[in-house]
């Protein structure tokens, strides 16, 4: 997050809009985990590289600060491969903009420190639906995403 006072998080308990990132490159994905497992659900496993939109920020926009803050990329191409919109766990509704990037090499990863690990897996081999946050959401996400190629 930055300090600039319009970058905040919104304090909704009606709507919950987030951006992921599916990486692709060398025919593998890569898949985060997180430390602060609170500020995920209280879900531990592994994740797409995702956060909460800030207040008036554009999905796009939220999905290059990920990036950029979770893994210390930038200059990575773009696109939104699907939305996604159902009511969470904790009973709001929530709009998921999942954006795809797919790269020739696999790009030298910086975890920043909300990063427990950042693991790269081959397409055929990701880890078991039990091992993935959000019972496998995941999985779900880059099977329906590599569909739309």
């Amino acid at each position: 997050m930055t300090g600039d006072s319009n970058n905040k998080m919104h304090d909704c308990s009606v709507h919950t809009l987030i951006a992921d990132v599916i990486l692709l490159a060398e025919g593998q994905v890569l898949l985060v985990k997180y430390k602060q497992a609170e500020k995920y659900d209280k879900q531990t496993g592994w994740f797409l590289p995702n956060d909460s939109l800030l207040e008036f920020e554009h999905p796009q926009d939220c999905a290059r600060r990920i990036l950029k803050e979770q893994l210390g990329l930038t200059h990575i191409e773009l696109r939104l491969s699907f939305i996604e919109s159902f009511k969470g766990s904790d009973g709001s509704w929530h709009l998921a903009f999942h954006y795809k990037a797919e790269l020739e090499k696999k790009p030298t990863i910086t975890p920043f420190d909300q990063i427990e690990v950042a693991q790269w897996f081959p397409l055929d081999q990701l880890p078991e639906r039990s091992e993935v946050a959000h019972q496998g959401w995941a999985r779900t996400i880059i099977k329906a995403a590599l569909k739309q190629s």
